[in-house]
């Protein structure tokens, strides 16, 4: 018997904050989460993050956004350092996210004078967060706001980035533009610039990819509106202000749009925002969906245009419907239009959004039968689950559509590959191992051969994992699990076994015996050893995450018996 065990530092949590002014009369007040390591279930961080407001004095003087709850204290004793509060005249609200509109509220209870500026949208969702009637300045596309001393503010609607309310705010004297989450990224750093490019990308990446790229089509739509302006400086709300390396930053994200918006395979989502958990899971499924480079539109049905939902659906291969509420008739409408539009080639979704008076799930889900429509998933029920676990469904039945969907690329790109240097791949062999995890009331399991030691100090093992694993949402930095080693001799029952197609949230252990690890995911019974493993890295390397992990404890069941190994012929598929 064999026994590993690291020991586990002690985690602490450092919030602080940092006041630089950053143009003529204009300041960050940056609030650095330095150990925040999750943002929803699927945005896994590695470096912190930050929430960054803006202060501009003119002769008037503009607070744009505030910042997390968690940082209430902090945040309004350095604001009322920074400015006299009584002074403050207008309140920007560039989405009504809690991340940055978090203090609101606490802003108004102090300065109740004060004109909050935003879209439409942002005031109807800021009457439900505050309780409290405020002064109110609705803005659109081109309108401005004089402050005095030149600085004169154009607003720039950017809906969906990635919120619908979502405003950009420029102004002409400084060149500097507000973006709030477009263009910011998840890393905490005493640094207030980019100056250090190449230590950014992969974060700028991957916050892209989380939140951008499901609205690669309103990415596209706000970067042409802001091509008359003459940048600066882009000061976002996450992370550090971009000032070196605009044109980069900026083409990044165009050329990542046009990629994400020219594939084959779009999926329409359609939400409810502000309304239970609609939009959030609409997210969570798109996500799922965008791990096969399926291209997803998100569409507020409070705010949708008929016929342009009908263009969208019969431009998608695919359709997916939160539960929206009954009593609302524009949400009705919309959702006429939506069945009305559907055609039997397409694989149709239906979540219940779980507002308290949605839509009936299973009549509408007959409906869609009757018409021929393909069920791309069981209904998502809210009662039936926590949140946590509901996200992780709701990733995976997004994940196994756009696996669905996108079948007939991956066998073309299996084929495309040279004969002789992909039968030399296969050449190369390797162990069988079963992944096991567990999170919230929602275990998984992935069959892995990709698996080897990568580090003595720490210990540590390497695991390679296909972005398009439902696996992924477990295998977030900080998370745990347990790295079964397979057999030479009974390898086969456990590998004919977790090679079914399991449904959404289904249990994956079921006829396996198991017992419960320190961590609290699941040991295969006929595993010849296990591993306690936690994430501690991601690589990205392509198609796949090379996921790297300390080694916490461990156990060989049978010292006298190999490990399976994988032998292959080709190496262009597992």
């Amino acid at each position: 018997m064999v026994a590993l065990i690291t020991p586990k530092p002690a985690k602490t949590s450092r919030l602080t904050t940092q006041i630089q002014e950053i143009a003529e009369n204009t300041f960050t007040l940056r609030c650095l989460d330095w150990d925040r390591d999750r943002f929803d279930i699927e945005f896994g961080l590695e470096n912190g993050t930050t929430y960054n407001s803006f202060v501009i004095q003119g002769e008037k003087t503009a607070l744009i956004d505030t910042s997390h709850r968690k940082f209430d204290r902090l945040y309004l004793e350095e604001l009322t350092k920074l400015i006299h509060i009584n002074h403050l005249d207008y309140l920007i609200i560039s989405h009504t996210e809690p991340d940055h509109s978090g203090l609101v509220k606490e802003v108004l209870e102090l300065v109740p004078e004060v004109t909050v500026v935003g879209a439409k949208v942002a005031m109807q969702f800021l009457e439900n967060m505050v309780h409290r009637p405020f002064k109110q300045l609705i803005v659109k596309s081109g309108d401005t706001l004089d402050l005095g001393n030149g600085h004169v503010l154009e607003f720039v609607a950017a809906p969906n980035l990635h919120w619908p309310d979502t405003i950009f705010t420029f102004d002409a004297k400084t060149a500097t533009l507000f973006t709030c989450d477009a263009f910011g990224m998840h890393f905490c750093d005493d640094q207030t610039y980019d100056q250090e490019k190449e230590l950014l990308e992969a974060d700028f990446h991957t916050y892209y990819d989380c939140l951008m790229r499901p609205n690669a089509r309103s990415v596209l739509g706000a970067i042409k509106r802001i091509e008359k302006f003459e940048i600066n400086l882009i000061a976002t709300g996450h992370g550090p202000l971009l000032k070196h390396h605009i044109s980069d930053w900026v083409g990044r994200y165009q050329t990542w749009s046009q990629e994400q918006t020219s594939a084959d395979t779009l999926v329409a989502v359609f939400f409810t925002q502000d309304y239970g958990q609609s939009e959030h899971l609409a997210t969570m499924i798109s996500q799922g969906l965008n791990k096969n480079d399926v291209v997803t539109e998100l569409v507020d049905m409070n705010n949708a245009d008929p016929h342009e939902v009908r263009e969208l659906i019969n431009q998608s291969k695919g359709v997916i419907i939160g539960m929206p509420p009954q009593s609302s008739p524009i949400n009705q409408t919309i959702l006429s239009t939506i069945i009305a539009s559907i055609n039997g080639k397409q694989a149709v979704g239906l979540f219940e959004s779980g507002g308290g008076e949605d839509e009936p799930i299973f009549p509408l889900r007959n409906k869609l039968q009757e018409i021929g429509a393909i069920e791309a998933f069981p209904p998502l029920l809210v009662k039936d689950n926590s949140n946590q676990s509901l996200d992780l469904i709701a990733d995976e039945a997004g994940t196994d559509l756009g696996q669905w969907l996108s079948r007939e690329k991956t066998i073309k790109q299996i084929k495309s590959i040279n004969n002789d240097l992909e039968k030399a791949l296969g050449r190369i062999s390797t162990g069988l191992y079963l992944i096991t995890s567990q999170k919230a009331d929602l275990s998984s399991a992935m069959i892995a051969s990709w698996v080897t030691q990568a580090s003595l100090n720490p210990l540590g093992v390497a695991i390679a994992v296909a972005k398009d694993r439902a696996m992924v949402s477990f295998l977030q930095p900080s998370d745990t699990f347990v790295l079964n080693v397979l057999a030479e001799d009974n390898y086969q029952k456990l590998m004919k076994h977790f090679l079914k197609r399991f449904s959404p949230g289904a249990n994956r252990f079921e006829g396996i015996k198991t017992y419960t690890a320190n961590n609290g995911s699941p040991i295969l019974a006929d595993a010849l050893a296990y591993i306690e493993c936690q994430v501690t890295s991601r690589l990205d390397c392509g198609d796949h995450w090379v996921v790297y992990c300390t080694v916490n404890s461990g156990r060989v069941a049978r010292l006298d018996v190999l490990t399976a190994v994988h032998h292959r012929k080709v190496g262009n598929h597992y």
